[in-house]
C-alpha cells in the first residue's frame, strides 16, 4: 500500500512539475566543511501550517544547484534558476507542508563548482500551527525630515498576493502631500480599523462595518494630536495616546536618528458619541503606547517620570530632552477599566525597567492573557532607532520575565504583534543591514520560548533586498480588508474631517 501511494505522490508532483526539466541528485560528491549560506535564512526554523513557499537563494558562486527536498512520502529535486535561487511552485509546496507528518521539511542541497559536486549540511523546516493570514503594515522611505511617497499594504501570508489599503501619493500635486501611519484594527478582525492621516486632508481615518469617517481628535484641552492607538477589543472605544514628538540627529555615533518625546498623555475616545476626554494628564509623567488586555478591563502602557519637568519652562525642557536623552526611561504600567462605568482606576508598575537603567515600551498581551510582551532597550521610547532594542516578554502568572533570546539579533528588533492564537509573534528588525527593516515572524512554544526568527518570504528572494523602503507596524488579522483604497481616498480627499466634543466626565 505504501509503494502505490509513493508512485501516486510521485506522479502528481511530476503533473506539478511538468513543464520543468527532470532533475536527479548527483551520484557522486564532497560534503562541504563550511556552513552553507542562505538568504534569507531558513534553515532549521519553525514555520506556519499555512505560509507561503519559503523561496530562497544560494549565496556563494556555483555554477549549478539542485535542492532534494523530502517531506513524509514525498522526495523531489529541485534546480535553482540563473540567481541561484530555490522556488517552490506554490501547489507543490502546499503539498510538502501538508505530508509532513510531524517531521518537518528537511532539505538536502548541492552545488557545483568548475569541477566536481559538493553537499551541505542539511536543514529542515518544522511545521506548526497556522497563522493569521493577513498581514498589515506600512512601507515608507528611510528618510528623515520629508517623505516622498508611502503607503499601508496588506499580505496574503499564504501566498504572494499585496493589496494596497491606501497609498498617499496618488493626485500629483505637492499641496496633497500628506503621511499616512498607526493602523490598528479591533481584535485581530477587520470589520473595524483606523489610520492616522497627516498634513494635507489630515484626520483619523476610522473604518466601522462597512462606513469611513474622518475625523478630527485635535481639541484645545487635549495635549496634541492622537497618535498611538488601541481598539477596545469589545467595545466601539480607543485608546490614544497625545504626543508632541520631533527628531533629533546625531553627529557623533551609530545611532542616527533620536526622536525625542517631550509630553505625551493617554485620551479615551468615543467612536459612538463621537467625544473624547483625558484619561491622565500630566507634565511630569509621560504616557505612551497604550494596549488592552484580551478582557478589556485593563490597559497596558508606557511611561517615563520626569518631575523636573514640572518646575523648568517649555525652552528649556527641550534643551533638557536634547541633553540627556540618554536618561529618559520607561516603565511599563496598568490601569483598570471598569466597561460599564468607562472609568480607569488603579495604575500599577507591571515592569520596572528603570530601576535596573533599561528602558521598556510597547507591550503587547497576549491573546490568552498569560504573557506580556515589549521591546526593552537602553534609554528612550522609539525603539525602531535603538541598536540594544530587544523582544521581551513577562510571564503574567508568575511575573518572570527575560529576553527572546532566540528571536532577538545583535541590531534593531523592535515593534511586535500577536498571532490571535499566541503561537507567532510579527516584528520588524534591521538584523540584515541596519538600515532598512524588515518583518519577520517567530514561533512561541507552549513553554513561552521563542525560536529562531525569519524574514517573512517573498516570491523572489532578492524582494527585500531591491526594495528600498522599511517596513514597520505589522498587524495581523485573521480575514482581508473589507474596503476599498479607493472608498479610502474619496473621504480623505473630499470631506472635511469632523471635529469631535470633549467630556468632562
Amino acid at each position: 500500500m505504501r509503494k502505490i501511494i509513493y508512485l501516486l505522490t510521485i506522479i502528481s508532483l511530476t503533473a506539478l512539475y511538468g513543464c520543468h526539466k527532470e532533475h536527479s541528485i548527483p551520484s557522486k560528491y564532497v560534503y562541504s566543511k563550511d556552513s552553507l549560506k542562505i538568504f534569507p535564512d531558513y534553515k532549521n526554523i519553525i514555520i506556519p501550517a499555512n505560509i507561503a513557499p519559503m523561496n530562497f537563494q544560494i549565496i556563494g558562486d556555483a555554477k549549478e544547484v539542485l535542492a532534494e527536498v523530502c517531506a513524509g512520502d514525498i522526495n523531489l529535486v529541485i534546480t535553482a534558476n540563473s540567481r541561484n535561487e530555490i522556488i517552490f511552485e506554490e501547489k507543490v509546496w502546499k503539498q510538502l507542508i501538508k505530508n509532513e507528518h510531524g517531521k518537518g521539511i528537511n532539505i538536502h542541497i548541492f552545488t557545483k563548482g568548475e569541477k566536481e559536486w559538493i553537499r551541505y549540511e542539511d536543514f529542515k523546516m518544522d511545521v506548526a500551527s497556522p497563522i493569521d493570514r493577513y498581514l498589515s503594515y506600512r512601507l515608507i522611505e528611510p528618510g528623515y525630515e520629508l517623505y516622498r511617497q508611502m503607503g499601508l499594504y496588506q499580505r496574503d501570508l499564504e501566498s504572494f498576493e499585496v493589496k494596497t489599503i491606501y497609498e498617499n501619493n496618488q493626485v500629483q500635486n505637492t499641496e496633497n502631500n500628506h503621511c499616512v501611519n498607526c493602523h490598528n484594527f479591533q481584535n485581530y478582525s477587520t470589520d473595524r480599523m483606523l489610520f492616522h492621516v497627516r498634513s494635507a486632508h489630515g484626520g483619523t481615518v476610522i473604518y466601522n462595518k462597512g462606513k469611513i469617517e474622518k475625523m478630527n481628535l485635535k481639541n484645545d484641552s487635549i495635549l496634541g494630536p492622537a497618535v498611538y492607538p488601541t481598539w477596545h477589543p469589545k467595545m466601539n472605544r480607543i485608546v490614544f495616546s497625545s504626543n508632541m514628538t520631533g527628531q533629533s540627529f546625531h553627529m557623533l555615533s551609530k545611532e542616527k536618528v533620536e526622536v525625542v518625546d517631550s509630553e505625551s498623555d493617554l485620551i479615551y475616545y468615543d467612536a459612538d458619541r463621537k467625544s473624547i476626554r483625558n484619561i491622565f494628564k500630566t507634565k511630569s509623567c509621560l504616557e505612551t503606547f497604550p494596549c488592552w488586555n484580551p478582557e478589556g478591563n485593563k490597559l497596558y502602557y508606557s511611561a517615563a517620570y520626569l518631575p523636573q519637568l514640572d518646575t523648568i519652562s517649555d525652552k528649556q525642557a527641550y534643551a533638557f530632552f536634547l541633553n540627556h536623552f540618554k536618561e529618559i526611561k520607561y516603565d511599563i504600567m496598568s490601569i483598570d477599566f471598569d466597561p460599564e462605568k468607562e472609568i480607569f482606576s488603579n495604575p500599577q508598575v507591571v515592569v520596572n525597567c528603570s530601576a535596573e537603567e533599561k528602558s521598556a515600551v510597547v507591550p503587547r498581551v497576549s491573546p490568552k492573557g498569560d504573557f506580556l510582551l515589549y521591546t526593552k532597550g537602553d534609554y528612550g521610547q522609539f525603539h525602531i532607532w535603538h541598536k540594544s532594542a530587544d523582544l521581551w516578554v513577562k510571564n503574567l502568572r508568575t511575573g518572570e520575565e527575560y529576553a527572546l533570546a532566540e528571536a532577538n539579533s545583535n541590531d534593531v528588533d523592535s515593534y511586535h504583534s500577536w498571532s490571535s492564537n499566541g503561537k507567532w509573534i510579527a516584528f520588524s528588525s534591521r538584523r540584515d543591514d541596519g538600515n532598512f527593516t524588515r518583518i519577520y515572524l517567530t514561533y512561541f512554544d507552549r513553554k513561552g520560548q521563542a525560536h529562531k526568527a525569519f524574514m517573512i518570504p517573498q516570491e523572489r528572494p532578492s524582494d527585500n533586498t531591491l526594495l528600498l523602503k522599511s517596513y514597520n507596524v505589522p498587524e495581523l488579522t485573521k480575514e482581508a480588508l473589507k474596503c476599498d483604497e479607493n472608498a479610502f481616498r474619496q473621504v480623505i480627499y473630499n470631506k472635511d474631517a469632523q471635529n469631535v466634543q470633549y467630556s468632562n466626565r
